[in-house]
Order: structure tokens, then C-alpha cells, then sequence
């Protein structure tokens, strides 16, 4: 089995609020809730970007809070992926124009999946989150197949010799 169907049933999310109001940061703890159980898609709400797939943002990005959003991200392994839950974190919501707010997530990091609504409801994030596992496991795909092998490796006087049994690694996403 390949790492791309791993990581599809069972994805690691990290939720970072970038400084809204909550709205949507209680719509997500409604999808842990019996009601909605977005774990049953395999999913885990974590607090490591180490061990992250998915990152997923609520609110604008404040002065204060740029520089720990883009270091969160760079911590997260390849392939990872990004969405943008409610209008704040998509272009600043009703926070844009004002003194602190530096407006949606986007400006900084890439987003693939956004989630429009202030106020996000539960059936929206999780129509998200399994928009962001089919990009997941395109871009883990894609990942994959960056090196491939030429040829086995030869064993000389009981060891592996596996010097030159990689193609020349090819960008993983072009």
C-alpha cells in the first residue's frame, strides 16, 4: 500500500486561529461533536505542525501573528496542505482595514482550499477537509513519483551497494 492512501484515511490537522473572533473556531469544535464527527474520516485534530498534514486557519493575519503563521508552515512536512476556514482568513473579513489587520491568510502562505462564510458551518469545513484530502493525495502522488529507481541494488561481499540507483531527481510539482 502507498504512503498516498495512508495519509487519505487518516490525516493529522492543525488548527491555528490567527486572531478572529471564534466564530468559526467553535464551528469547528462542533465538527469533534457526536452530531458531525469529522473523525470518522479518519481525521485528528493535533497541536504539532511536525506532524501535520493540514494546516487549517481561522482569521485575518494580524501584525503580531505573521511571522508565527509562516514559521508554523515551514515546519510542516511535505506534502502538506492549507485551508482558509471563513471570510477573515480568506481576505480579512470585517477585521480588513483596520490597524492591526494585514487581511486573508493567502498573502503569506498558499492556500488551496477555501472555505467561504463568516460564521462557518460545520457541513462547509468538512466539505473542506475532503476537498483538502483529494489535493493531499494528488500532491503525495505527485511527490512519489519525484525519484525512481534504475535499478536494483547489488549486493557486494554481503553488503548493499546502492550507489547510482536513482534517476535524477525530477521537480515534484510542475
Amino acid at each position: 500500500m502507498k504512503l498516498a492512501s495512508y495519509r487519505k484515511k487518516s490525516p493529522w490537522i492543525l488548527h491555528y486561529n490567527a486572531g478572529g473572533c471564534n466564530g468559526c473556531d467553535i464551528e469547528i469544535l462542533a465538527c469533534l461533536s457526536p452530531k458531525y464527527d469529522i473523525e470518522r474520516f479518519g481525521m485528528i485534530n493535533t497541536g504539532n505542525p511536525k506532524q501535520s498534514d493540514i494546516l487549517l486557519v481561522t482569521g485575518p493575519v494580524t501584525k503580531r501573528n505573521r511571522e508565527r503563521l509562516v514559521e508554523i508552515y515551514a515546519q510542516m512536512p511535505e506534502p502538506k496542505v492549507v485551508i482558509a476556514c471563513g471570510a477573515c482568513a480568506s481576505t480579512g473579513g470585517v477585521f480588513r482595514g483596520m490597524y492591526n489587520c494585514e487581511g486573508g491568510i493567502d498573502q503569506y502562505i498558499p492556500v488551496d482550499v477555501y472555505v467561504c462564510g463568516c460564521g462557518t458551518r460545520p457541513e462547509q469545513i468538512i466539505d473542506g477537509v475532503v476537498q483538502a484530502l483529494a489535493i493531499l493525495e494528488t500532491k503525495t502522488k505527485e511527490l512519489e513519483e519525484s525519484v525512481r529507481l534504475k535499478k536494483e541494488a547489488v549486493k557486494e561481499k554481503q553488503q548493499l551497494n546502492r550507489r547510482n540507483i536513482a534517476d535524477e531527481i525530477k521537480p515534484a510539482f510542475t
